[in-house]
């Protein structure tokens, strides 16, 4: 199926590894030209030459995303982006009482403030082009809280938001804005965060994962850990031409975790 993204300058934030990153090589391998975004070089670099091994059309930038210059200095070096991904973005498991005000700031600052700057940038071109794609990488935390990280359940509320706003904004145009609310993924952040709390309660992967969702998430329907490749498929159709019917939109990839039919 020709997705009509070929030739397309697509940019995801947050791509040397992870989600992020099977983001980026499932539209190069649709023959979107992708930005590799992270914060170190050496990370880019690698990501990067990666791709191109396999014959995919990759550049490369590296920065902190949080900053506003540095947000700037990329849309200068690459002004033509046409596929927006705002997947950059931490968690961390903390207490309520134990999350200081410059925890909620940071957390506001990467997880939402670095998307809305870049889309910010980048909608201009897309206006005059009259085509484009934004796409904001949410959670299903936003739509359940979880209560050992209510700060990024806030940031991932947040982000559906400003995607449904700025889809609003720009009714009526060939841009579409959308969030895709991937559940628990074994990505690299999670998969390392997994290993350790089982390797502590001395059990294996499997057995940490099938505790996991008895216990912590018993509502998923596919009682395992999505695949970074199954969260990628979603923002590739989102990020489609096909996909010019879908806006202001939050997408669910969460495995049945979110108990709503709608």
């Amino acid at each position: 199926m020709d997705l009509g993204i070929k030739g397309k300058l697509a940019l995801v934030t947050g791509s040397t590894a992870g989600i992020g990153n099977a983001i980026a090589t499932s539209l190069a391998k649709e023959g979107a030209r992708v930005i590799i975004s992270g914060r170190k070089q050496k990370a880019v670099d690698a990501a990067v030459a990666k791709l191109k091994a396999e014959g995919l059309d990759a550049l490369g930038f590296a920065g902190d995303l949080t900053d506003a210059n540095t947000a700037e200095v990329l849309a200068k070096e690459h002004p033509g982006v046409e596929i927006l991904v705002n997947n950059l973005g931490i968690f961390e498991p903390k207490a309520f009482e134990d999350i200081p005000d410059e925890d909620w700031r940071r957390f506001f600052e990467v997880n939402v403030l670095s998307g809305v700057r870049l889309s910010r940038l980048y909608l201009p071109a897309m206006k005059s082009a009259n085509w484009g794609r934004i796409i904001f990488i949410s959670s299903e935390s936003a739509f359940q809280i979880p209560a050992e990280m209510i700060h990024y359940g806030m940031t991932k509320s947040a982000q559906i938001a400003v995607a449904r706003g700025l889809a609003e904004e720009v009714a009526g145009t060939g841009i579409t804005v959308n969030s895709v609310l991937p559940g628990p993924t074994n990505s690299r952040g999670v998969g390392e965060f997994v290993e350790a709390l089982a390797q502590a309660e001395g059990i294996s992967f499997e057995a940490f994962e099938k505790k996991f969702f008895e216990q912590v998430r018993p509502t998923s329907l596919i009682k395992r850990f999505a695949t970074t490749e199954e969260v990628a498929a979603m923002v590739t159709y989102v990020a489609s031409a096909l996909a010019s019917a879908t806006t202001g939109a939050a997408l669910r990839v969460d495995g049945g975790v979110v108990k709503s039919a709608f």
